[in-house]
C-alpha cells in the first residue's frame, strides 16, 4: 500500500513539475479550474439561448398500446443533449490574448498581439515567432488542453449539469456549477467575476510594438 501511494504522489509531483516546466520554458499556462468552468458555463448559457424560443414538442416514448408522451422542447431533454453535444468542440475557436492576465486571456477572435504583428507583416516586417506564419491560428497548446479540461469538466459533473437544468435552473449557472460544485473557495473561484476591460481606441497606423528600422521583428 505504501508503494502505491508513493507512486501517485511521484505521479501527482511530477505533473505539476512538467507543467510548470511548461510554463517557465515556452510561456505555456495551462487554464485554472475556475477560467475552464467559466468558460464552459458561458458556452452552455450560450447555446441554451439560442434555443430558448423553439416551440417545438417533442414526443417520446415507443409503446404501441399508449400514447407518447408530449414535452416541451424547452423543457425536454432533447435540449440538453443538443446543447451539451460538441460544447468542448468550441473551445477550439479561443485564443490566447497575452496582452491580458486574467481569465479574459481566454477569448474568441484573434488577440491583440497577434493583430499588431499581422499588420507589421503586411508593412513589410519580417516577424519571427519561432513557427511559420500560417501556422499563426492553430490553436495553442493551451487552447487544446482547454478542451481537454472541458471534457474532463462533463464527465466528472454531468450529474449537477443535468440536475441544474431540470430542477435548478432559477439560480445562476456558474454559480451552481463553479461556485457551490467545482471550485473550493471563493478565492478559486475569483475569475468568474473578471470581464473585458475596454481598451482606448488606438488611432490609424498606431501599434503596441513600434515599427524597427530594420524591419525585421524577433520574439
Amino acid at each position: 500500500m505504501e508503494v502505491v501511494g508513493l507512486y501517485f504522489i511521484f505521479l501527482i509531483f511530477s505533473f505539476v513539475r512538467c507543467e510548470t516546466f511548461e510554463e517557465e520554458k515556452y510561456g505555456v499556462k495551462f487554464a485554472s479550474d475556475c477560467e475552464v468552468c467559466k468558460i464552459f458555463t458561458q458556452e452552455f448559457e450560450a447555446k441554451l439561448q439560442e434555443s430558448a424560443k423553439k416551440h417545438e414538442v417533442v414526443e417520446t416514448g415507443y409503446s404501441h398500446t399508449k400514447e407518447k408522451k408530449k414535452t416541451k422542447y424547452v423543457k425536454s431533454e432533447l435540449r440538453l443533449i443538443e446543447t451539451l453535444d460538441g460544447i468542448c468542440e468550441t473551445m477550439l475557436r479561443y485564443n490566447i490574448h497575452k496582452e491580458r492576465t486574467d481569465s479574459t486571456r481566454f477569448a474568441k477572435g484573434q488577440s491583440q498581439t497577434f493583430k499588431t504583428l499581422e499588420g507589421l507583416v503586411s508593412k513589410g516586417v519580417k516577424v519571427d515567432l519561432g513557427i511559420p506564419h500560417e501556422l499563426w491560428d492553430k490553436p495553442s497548446a493551451e487552447i487544446t488542453q482547454l478542451k481537454t479540461q472541458c471534457e474532463a469538466l462533463l464527465e466528472n459533473y454531468e450529474e449537477d449539469i443535468e440536475d441544474w437544468y431540470f430542477n435548478n435552473q432559477e439560480e445562476r449557472f456558474a454559480d451552481f456549477l463553479c461556485r457551490k460544485r467545482v471550485l473550493k473557495s471563493k478565492k478559486d473561484a475569483k475569475c468568474l467575476t473578471e470581464s473585458e476591460k475596454k481598451k482606448k481606441k488606438k488611432s490609424k497606423g498606431e501599434t503596441d510594438i513600434p515599427l524597427p528600422k530594420n524591419k525585421k521583428v524577433e520574439l
